[in-house]
């Protein structure tokens, strides 16, 4: 087992230096036109390396097709309704420290406050299988570095499709580098301690929270699928409307509403509420080298 246990780690380790490296060429993949239509296409698409992001969403898709989407449908099928919510409870109980230090870096202390009190109900839970605080009207929140990375002003960056992790731009990749290795507790136990179970426990919660996602978004992931003339835009668009729904706590902004959705394997929240898919508006054409991309599927 150890030497499994070797292998995997060098190949996080790799995926970690694919996605620096994504950081490293995304400026120089893609030329902008002359043309000022399409130069404003471009530039608000902020998608330099489109073309290799595609690239990587095609083999994301395929990964999902192959794996994750078979394995969520057999979850959803075999674990109960309750059962499933248990897990993702237990994912979001996980995750707590990682908000609640994020919470504090924003100058959030209510939230913080709510954070805290979230975690120590739920860890008589069963280690927040139950969730008793939700019940009692505390509701869960998100928060990640990348997200404090933007209430302290810092701008997005170029758009990234990181391979098996999903849509993500400079200042999220940043923040996900963060929170895994820096901010989360969990993490650094998984790491360092010497039982090869112990490290094993790390890519159990990686695919629990894969599947999880998954599986509470079968439907309207397929339904986005089928409806999306470029299936790579509707994903890149809806990123960053819910990454920037996320940053504002929900705060709506000029009357618009945002539907709640994200494409990553990182993520416990439905990626869609019932009226989502009704709010979303096509991509407009022309954004990317071609908008004929066969429809296939997201990442998480």
């Amino acid at each position: 087992m150890a030497g499994f246990v070797s292998f995997f780690g060098r190949l996080r380790r790799g995926a970690l230096v694919a996605a620096l490296g994504a950081l490293l060429v995304v400026t120089g993949c893609a030329t902008p036109s002359d043309d000022p239509e399409e130069l404003a296409l471009f530039q608000e698409a902020n998608d330099p390396a489109e073309p290799l992001n595609r690239a990587i969403f095609e083999f994301n898709l395929f990964l999902d097709k192959g794996i994750l989407r078979p394995v969520a449908s057999v979850y959803r099928t075999v674990l109960p309704q309750f059962a499933q919510d248990g897990v993702r409870d237990f994912l979001r109980w996980l995750r707590s420290p990682v908000i609640f230090i994020n919470d504090i870096l924003q100058g959030k202390p209510d939230r913080a406050h709510e954070t805290a009190m979230r975690f120590a109900a739920n860890s008589l839970g069963f280690f927040g299988f139950i969730d008793w605080a939700g019940d009692a009207g505390l509701e869960f929140h998100d928060e990640d570095f990348g997200q404090t990375l933007a209430v302290w002003g810092f701008g997005e960056g170029p758009y990234i499709m990181l391979p098996v992790l999903g849509p993500s731009n400079v200042r999220d990749t940043v923040g996900f580098v963060v929170d895994t290795f820096i901010f989360d507790p969990i993490s650094w136990w998984q790491r360092n301690d010497s039982n090869a179970f112990i490290h094993w426990t790390a890519w159990l919660r990686f695919g629990l929270t894969a599947v999880d996602g998954r599986a509470r978004n079968m439907g309207q992931l397929q339904e986005l699928e089928d409806s999306s003339l470029d299936f790579y835009a509707a994903v890149r668009s809806l990123y960053r409307q819910r990454r920037n729904d996320l940053i504002r706590d929900g705060a709506v902004e000029d009357d618009e509403a945002l539907p709640e959705f994200d494409i990553s394997f990182d993520e416990t929240d439905d990626l869609f509420d019932d009226e989502s898919l009704d709010e979303i508006e096509e991509p407009a054409s022309g954004v990317g080298p071609q908008a004929s991309i066969e429809p296939l599927r997201e990442t998480q």
